[in-house]
């Protein structure tokens, strides 16, 4: 905060307020989501959250809105995007995975630390988990999958991208995009061509090495 800001009472603002306390959820779990450290590491006083939010339970709340509105919903965007064939749906999502911008794999990871803290985190953890899995599965049954053969591929792939942030993986972007047409074959059954890899690595400027 600067010193004009000081001098003006400045109380931060509702998005000042909540970017903090995400960056507290991400590094030091739910419990350290708290008012007071939170305004302290900002410079502002306590009583300047409650221009934002009612307590700390309002914020909470914000901070599982917050997630639902960048990982769920851009992953459920991803499932809807246009594709031309069951490979191009299943990198649409694998790309949503990829890219932090689109799917915060910290914040996921996060969410899902404090679900095993609150049974009500978890019911909505496992709403949301539901809904990613069922607007998948719907996809791969537009391209002509059945129900149940869907299901388990969308399984697979979902659980495997969950699995990746459960576990803390550590890869290298080469790494991962040199196993993605291998993925694809694993989720849909037929390897991807040239062009849909192509169109994919194009997403992350990502060039692989000549063979």
């Amino acid at each position: 905060m600067t010193d004009k800001q000081k001098e003006s009472g400045w109380r931060g603002s509702r998005d000042v307020w909540l970017n903090a306390a995400l960056t507290a959820l991400i590094d030091g779990g739910v419990d350290a989501v708290k008012i007071q450290p939170l305004a302290s590491e900002m410079g502002l006083s306590r009583t300047s959250f409650y221009w934002f939010f009612k307590d700390r339970a309002d914020l909470l709340a914000a901070l599982l809105d917050h997630w639902e509105a960048l990982n769920t919903a851009n992953l459920l965007e991803s499932a809807n995007a246009y594709a031309a064939t069951a490979n191009e749906a299943v990198l649409n999502v694998i790309a949503c995975f990829i890219d932090n911008t689109q799917f915060d794999q910290r914040l996921e990871f996060a969410i899902r630390g404090w679900a095993l803290q609150s049974p009500e985190v978890m019911t909505r953890l496992r709403d949301n988990d539901q809904q990613r899995i069922s607007a998948l599965q719907t996809t791969l049954q537009s391209h002509g999958y059945d129900r149940q053969d869907a299901y388990v591929r969308i399984s697979t792939l979902y659980h495997g991208q969950i699995g990746y942030i459960s576990m803390q993986v550590e890869e290298t972007l080469d790494t991962r995009m040199k196993r993605v047409p291998f993925y694809t074959r694993t989720y849909t059954g037929t390897a991807p061509s040239d062009d849909e890899l192509a169109r994919f690595y194009a997403r992350f400027n990502y060039v692989p090495a000549a063979p």
